[in-house]
């Protein structure tokens, strides 16, 4: 897997992230940039963390997967890609209530189950990195960088233009990680 795909794995799985901070972005009545910053860690933060979990899994089963191991990718990143359009396209990706910086201090409970919550499809993406055999370390960077940049924008810019681009960007992800799941299926298919 190149760096390209891993860099474009990256910002399809920050999709999710992405309309969360676009949410805190608009909970502010003025961008904090010290929240922003923690905010954009904790998504980076999780979203790193959990590709090298399901990697560690999947390291574990490689050797009796190996023969199907296109198909549980490819498997997986559509499923991730597609729940991602099923809640664009249904309005469960839009904001809530929940998404409000309340007062001037973040609430760091409700902040790592938003974390979890949204990285847990990196966690089958990695298990799709141990059937891959991808460079985990540079996977992980390049996820964590990822997110947290594309978080750090969705704060400022759901501060600054509100959520009117959440749902293109979580159907822009979603579509990313289809692609990329059909492309490793095909190359796994032709050998």
């Amino acid at each position: 897997m190149g760096l390209l795909e891993t860099f474009l794995i990256g910002v399809g799985l920050a999709a999710d992230a992405f309309a969360v901070a676009v949410c805190k972005g608009l909970g502010m009545r003025r961008i904090n940039w010290g929240q922003a910053f923690v905010i954009a860690l904790f998504f980076g933060g999780f979203q790193a963390l959990m590709p090298l979990v399901g990697w560690a899994l999947g390291t574990q089963f490689a050797g009796l997967i190996e023969p199907v191991d296109h198909w549980i990718a490819f498997g997986l990143l559509a499923f991730i890609g597609g729940k991602m359009l099923k809640d664009a396209f249904s309005g469960e990706a839009e904001c809530d209530g929940s998404c409000e910086v309340q007062g001037s201090s973040l609430d760091y409970r409700e902040l790592t189950m938003m974390a979890v919550a949204t990285s847990i499809d990196a966690l089958a993406v990695g298990v799709s990195f141990a059937f891959l055999g991808a460079s985990i370390w540079l996977a992980v960077a390049i996820i964590g960088v990822t997110t947290f940049v594309i978080s750090l924008a969705g704060v400022a810019i759901g501060n600054q233009f509100g959520s009117r681009i959440e749902k293109p960007a979580t159907i822009a992800g979603g579509v990313i990680l289809i692609l990329i799941g059909v492309k490793i299926l095909v190359e796994g298919l032709l050998g």
